[in-house]
């Protein structure tokens, strides 16, 4: 066992005998006193940039007329977002905030503090009965990420024509990976191109996944959205560009790391809608009834820098339909 798993596993420990003594957690009455926000985020991330920026349009700012608790996820586990969420919630939080799939799964499924999200399908997820009206504990805004991979597929095939085989680096562990695997599928059959699927749940299957890629080396890689990637995203982009693979990625952060095209949401700017969310339970509004807003505008940018040391010619469509062009 790890270092940071036994540290985890201690922690996990004092929390259980501690529950023995304390009732369930509930939403807590702050009355008359200064709003409380937790935020389940990751380090060196736009999220909380963009939350920030967006409670303080709002008129909110942190340590004056709110409070916002901070938990930062690092080993991307089932078992640490649980144990961090219910931290989160004994401290008396009014909202939660999280930034992803799994984290708003294990938010809903351990307190009944309103939780404000980002995450992939809410529906598909089990998170909302729709989105006009989620009927839970829940609400905040949907990328539709299911069906993102597809459309990410047709573009680095426009790239690379005659890739036949393209790997798909995803996270089975995510509660939509099914769905946003049989859609890629779906897309890789009408392309005429073999989806290889490279799992990785945690940081040592993604290590493994990542050494592999030498070794039977497709023609290209997609790699999916999952924060367990986004948050090792310089490994990520170092690995696929050390074997020399053109590679379509699903954010823009990125193209800091090497990336050749990118084709997401706004991660800064998703988290700043967010705070729309939070300001309206603060107010008093129940998250059952706020309606789930789904994100419509996607970027796509290239890095014409990485496809000329590749020795790839990006088409005329594609950098007529580029948001961004790096050159």
């Amino acid at each position: 066992m790890s270092a940071a798993q036994t540290s985890l596993s201690t922690l996990i420990l004092g929390l259980v005998m501690a529950s023995a003594f304390q009732p369930a957690v509930t939403h807590a009455d702050q009355s008359g006193k200064t709003p409380r926000i937790g935020v389940l985020a990751m380090e060196g991330t736009p999220w909380e940039e963009g939350l920030r920026d967006g409670l303080r349009d709002l008129g909110y700012v942190d340590g004056r007329n709110i409070l916002i608790d901070r938990r930062f996820v690092s080993l991307q586990t089932d078992e640490e977002q649980r144990f961090l969420v219910t931290d989160l919630a004994r401290s008396k939080v009014d909202v939660i905030v999280v930034f992803s799939t799994p984290a708003a799964r294990a938010a809903l499924e351990r307190t009944s503090v309103p939780v404000v999200f980002s995450v992939g399908d809410p529906i598909g997820a089990g998170f909302a009965e729709s989105l006009a009206r989620p009927g839970g504990n829940g609400t905040g805004v949907s990328s539709l990420s299911t069906e993102l991979d597809a459309k990410r597929l047709e573009l680095l095939r426009l790239v690379v024509p005659r890739a036949r085989r393209i790997g798909y680096l995803t996270n089975s562990a995510n509660p939509i990976a099914q769905r946003q695997l049989a859609m890629a599928q779906k897309a890789a059959r009408e392309l005429g191109v073999q989806l290889i699927s490279m799992d990785a749940r945690d940081g040592t299957q993604l290590e493994a996944v990542l050494g592999a890629i030498p070794r039977n080396a497709p023609d290209a890689v997609l790699v999916n959205g999952d924060v367990l990637f986004l948050l090792n995203k310089a490994k990520v982009a170092h690995a696929i560009y050390k074997a020399r693979l053109p590679a379509m990625f699903a954010y823009r952060e990125y193209h800091d790391d090497g990336a050749l095209m990118s084709y997401g949401i706004d991660l800064k700017q998703m988290a700043h809608d967010m705070a729309g969310y939070v300001d309206k339970i603060l107010k008093g509004a129940k998250p059952a009834e706020l309606p789930i807003q789904q994100i419509s505008q996607y970027s796509l940018a290239v890095d014409l820098r990485i496809a000329r040391d590749l020795n790839i010619a990006i088409p005329s469509e594609i950098l007529a339909r580029a948001d961004n062009v790096i050159r």
